[in-house]
């Protein structure tokens, strides 16, 4: 009987010690896992030649990672348009929001926002159905409609103010 007891002893010591380090390996590998979701992003930003981080993905490119919040102002109606096209004239309604970063850029876009509307309306207003049809012609009105905003906020407040035109509705019958 003294024989079971050592024998069960011994078994018992090597479960613990197996527990023991499974749980050491966890801990480790958690920790690891941790840090990079926690900080990965962080450890990841590569850095350009005169120290500025640049954006994820850009392999020697000049973006600049943009901080702060992004803050978004939503225009208060849909532009609701006619577009020429080469078989029959579209109705075209774009739902806008702007985004922008830090609240004085958001309190200008909102100051400013009947100014804003014009110039979004003028850029729309020169679109063309065939064009709006394609992911291209969208993203090309889009580009412009920035452009455009950012020239427009510049001349009224001395800031771009605006950093994204976004489309969150865009319907074309």
């Amino acid at each position: 009987m003294a024989e079971e007891e050592l024998k069960m002893e011994e078994g018992g010591k090597k479960s613990k010690l197996i527990i023991i380090i499974v749980a050491v390996v966890l801990l480790i590998a958690g920790g690891g896992a941790a840090y990079f979701f926690l900080m990965g992003d962080d450890a990841a930003d590569t850095q350009a030649i005169d120290g500025e981080p640049m954006a994820q993905g850009e392999a020697g490119g000049a973006a600049i990672v943009k901080t702060g919040t992004a803050l978004y102002v939503a225009m208060p109606r849909p532009f609701v348009f006619n577009v020429p096209g080469s078989t029959r004239d579209r109705l075209v309604e774009i739902k806008v929001q702007l985004m922008m970063r830090g609240s004085d850029n958001e309190e200008q876009a909102k100051m400013h926002i009947p100014l804003i509307e014009g110039t979004l309306l003028k850029i729309f207003s020169t679109a063309n159905a065939d064009d709006l049809v394609t992911e291209a012609g969208k993203i090309a009105i889009r580009d412009s409609a920035l452009k455009e905003v950012q020239k427009t906020m510049m001349d009224v407040s001395g800031n771009q103010t605006v950093e994204e035109v976004l489309f969150t509705g865009f319907v074309m019958q």
